[in-house]
């Protein structure tokens, strides 16, 4: 099979010159299939929404302070004594 004239060509047909520029082929021979693996890795980004609530409490302190606020009052009154004896006077 690998012998000298076991070309597919006729080598009596084929001048020297062709012999060198081209060579003569053989039969192909199909060898068994090569399985390549490729592993790939694909990295999403997924957001996520996180609510945050914050409640504000005011708290509005009252001090209460006490300051006196003096007055004053008068009063008249008028007592008439009558006797009433006197009366004819």
């Amino acid at each position: 099979m690998f012998g000298k004239n076991n070309c597919c060509c006729d080598n009596n047909r084929q001048e020297p010159f062709m012999m060198m520029n081209q060579p003569c082929m053989e039969q192909q021979v199909v060898e068994p299939v090569i399985n390549k693996c490729v592993e790939k890795e694909f990295y999403h980004e997924v957001p996520h929404i996180c609510p945050i609530h914050t409640h504000v409490i005011n708290r509005h302190i009252y001090q209460h302070t006490y300051t006196p606020q003096y007055s004053c009052s008068e009063e008249n009154q008028v007592i008439n004594n009558d006797c009433g004896k006197c009366s004819n006077f």
